[in-house]
């Protein structure tokens, strides 16, 4: 069982027992006895506590050897947030400037604690930093966009410049000046059948689309803060919502091609590399090799391979579309399972794991 951001035992056994949504998303159990896996809120008949297994993640509960319940589908929207909270989320996203207090969420049937631990589980930060650093992040939009650092301070409600400096600084390490020269990524989440998706963009351009739970993820994320000199801040801007529309429709079979604005940074190297795999065609695949062969590099193959590693936009340049020359799966950033699924989803036909 993985101790990965779960409840303890009695919690879960409680949770699943009397199907408790607010756990929703948060665990899966998993039925030894008849081998699948499922939501908390599953309406099948509960399991004996006996017979019951927990994860983290519907991965995790593949990779123990269970299939997803066709009755509750754990696999629809992996990450979605749960019902209690959804709300919630939409409202920070409305009003990202509001300053947001523990009676708030009293107000709104929400317990303070519980919403503390669900942002620090899935956002690293407790509730009242998750909103803290919206602010701070429309803040510095306002101030990119020509608003003086006073206005930006006092529209938000902070009642000094001085306390919105030092908040500042805190965050983002560097004065409000400064960081207005910089480029500002806003980082927001992606919910898909195949998991969370960190997504990162400007307000022009999409630079980042990777599986949170993939190891490197924090690698990418110093090297792309320091080849694009840029800064990272909690939000959304209109190409998150274009990148969400059309990974949904990816993954309901109705699109086939990407239409995103893509700023990538790398060497020259790794940019025809990527070039090269934006060109593999929906459900068709490529060997290592003749990705070296399409760039003119037949004898760069290791090469080849690190700049595929070396992608930071999972899906939308496809990756996942390069296979060993036997037709053998092989390195990917998000887990082999996701890319047989990958594979599974466009109709690329068989490849051996």
């Amino acid at each position: 069982m993985s101790t990965l951001n779960l409840p303890d035992l009695a919690t879960m056994t409680a949770a699943y027992q009397s199907r408790d949504s607010a756990y929703e998303g948060l665990f899966f159990t998993a039925v030894k006895t008849t081998g699948i896996f499922c939501q908390p809120t599953c309406k099948a008949k509960s399991p004996l506590p006996e017979n019951v297994t927990f994860f983290a993640t519907p991965a995790e509960a593949l990779l123990g050897g269970f299939r997803p319940c066709k009755l509750c589908r754990p696999m629809d929207l992996s990450g979605q947030p749960p019902r209690w909270i959804a709300p919630l989320l939409e409202a920070i996203d409305a009003e990202p400037g509001r300053r947001w207090r523990d009676a708030d969420l009293a107000a709104r049937n929400i317990d303070p604690v519980r919403a503390r631990r669900w942002f620090n589980e899935h956002y690293g930060m407790t509730f009242q930093a998750y909103s803290r650093a919206r602010r701070l992040g429309l803040g510095l939009g306002r101030i990119k966009n020509g608003r003086p650092v006073i206005q930006a301070a006092y529209g938000l409600g902070y009642e000094s410049l001085s306390g919105f400096n030092a908040a500042f600084r805190k965050l983002l390490g560097e004065s409000p000046t400064s960081a207005a020269h910089g480029t500002a990524i806003y980082v927001s989440r992606i919910a898909t059948p195949l998991g969370l998706m960190l997504a990162g963009a400007t307000e022009t351009h999409l630079l980042l689309l990777e599986f949170m739970d993939r190891r490197a993820i924090e690698r990418q994320l110093r090297i792309l803060k320091r080849r694009a000199q840029a800064m990272f801040v909690p939000g959304k801007t209109p190409v998150h919502e274009m990148a969400g529309e059309q990974i949904a429709q990816y993954f309901d079979g109705q699109r086939r091609t990407f239409a995103l604005p893509l700023e990538t940074h790398g060497t020259r190297f790794q940019q025809e590399v990527w070039s090269a795999l934006q060109a593999i065609p929906y459900a068709e695949t490529r060997s290592y090799a003749e990705v070296a062969a399409d760039i003119g590099q037949p004898d760069a193959v290791r090469a080849v391979a690190n700049a595929i590693g070396s992608n930071r936009l999972a899906i939308v340049i496809p990756c996942h579309r390069v296979i060993g020359s036997r037709g053998k799966l092989t390195g990917y950033g998000g887990g082999l399972w996701r890319k047989k699924r990958l594979l599974e989803l466009e109709g690329a036909g068989p490849a051996r794991g």
